[in-house]
């Protein structure tokens, strides 16, 4: 069992005579990993050496064109094409595709499948398939109906539908209010605001979101707006902010903490992409989970929502992604195989 870090790495199988090599989620490999690997593929033992690999679906990879003619327009496996043996040489730094093999040629197939074809697992463990029908739009057409042609775009993350207004406050049983934080007064090139999502968690397990400021302040005036906000909601109402790793980060935690005194306030650290963030809130969204009290800031927030990723600001989404995080405690499946002769 080895791993490849980086495209360096592969420089370790040099002088190496490899039977059998498999892969574990290829589309995370570089092509260059996958193609210098293959070189590898050599034995005198009398056994022919051959590559599988395994994935997930991902648009933007260089395995959705290597395994392309096995799908349809859609991004979905082509039934009267699954299993299919295609032969290849390699011209001018292009794949040529033949139907025969010819005298130079590797052969390749790609053979697609889903958690239906694991009955053990299903059976030993059913919730597995109810998790991936929960996941968020994007993620489960890739990982539960193994679409490539699926990809993280404006009105996939969040749509308007998805929210509930209400005139009426639900029974809250925790509170947050969280921070995105810029620094800049000046509106000239359209640059990034300071905002902040209040939200509750129902008893439900639901979330209601009951404010949200949006504002371009000057350093000082972000502190202004933190402490009036923050007076406003009252000291029962947490109080947060993404805090950025290393001492920097630890830096700025104090000074916004010293900016509070008497509340709960404090940075969350994390290492998911904005992205990762994002799709549990889009996930509960889409189930009817996610409700909004009905305020002047609903159009501006629901505008920039279903505009990620986008759009040309993530301000709120980041704080509203955060503040679901951090109420719920939500902290993410494989598709598909590849085999190489």
């Amino acid at each position: 069992m080895r791993h490849l870090k980086n495209d360096a790495a592969v420089l370790e199988w040099q002088g190496t005579e490899l039977v059998y090599v498999a892969l574990d989620e290829l589309t995370h490999f570089s092509e260059y990993q996958f193609w210098y690997l293959t070189s590898r593929l050599r034995s005198t033992s009398g056994i022919a050496p051959y590559l599988r690999a395994t994935c997930n679906p991902d648009a933007d990879s260089w395995v959705r064109s290597l395994i392309g003619w096995w799908l349809n327009d859609a991004g979905l496996p082509d039934p009267e094409k699954i299993g299919t043996v295609r032969h290849f040489e390699r011209h001018d730094g292009q794949l040529l595709w033949f139907d025969q093999p010819t005298a130079d040629s590797k052969s390749l197939t790609f053979i697609p499948s889903s958690v239906y074809d694991n009955p053990a697992l299903l059976q030993k463990d059913p919730n597995y398939l109810k998790n991936l029908k929960a996941l968020p739009l994007v993620e489960r057409q890739k990982l539960l109906e193994g679409n490539w042609n699926t990809r993280a775009e404006a009105g996939k993350i969040f749509r308007t539908e998805f929210f509930t207004i209400t005139q009426q406050l639900p029974q809250v049983v925790k509170w947050v209010r969280v921070w995105d934080f810029a620094s800049t007064s000046d509106r000239m090139g359209d640059p990034d605001a300071t905002a902040s999502i209040r939200m509750g968690l129902m008893q439900n397990g639901g979330v209601v979101i009951t404010d949200c400021t949006h504002d371009h302040l000057t350093p000082a005036g972000v502190t202004t707006k933190l402490q009036a906000v923050a007076a406003a909601d009252g000291p029962g109402i947490h109080q947060r902010w993404q805090r950025d790793p290393g001492q920097a980060g630890e830096y700025q935690n104090q000074v916004l903490r010293s900016q509070l005194p008497g509340y709960d306030a404090k940075g969350i650290t994390t290492t998911l992409s904005k992205l990762e963030r994002a799709n549990p809130l889009s996930r509960a969204a889409e189930f009817g989970e996610v409700y909004l009290l009905q305020g002047p800031w609903n159009n501006q927030l629901i505008n920039e929502l279903t505009a990620f990723p986008d759009g040309p600001h993530d301000d709120i989404t980041d704080a509203a992604a955060l503040a679901y995080l951090e109420l719920t405690g939500v902290a993410m499946p494989r598709f598909g195989s590849a085999s190489f002769r």
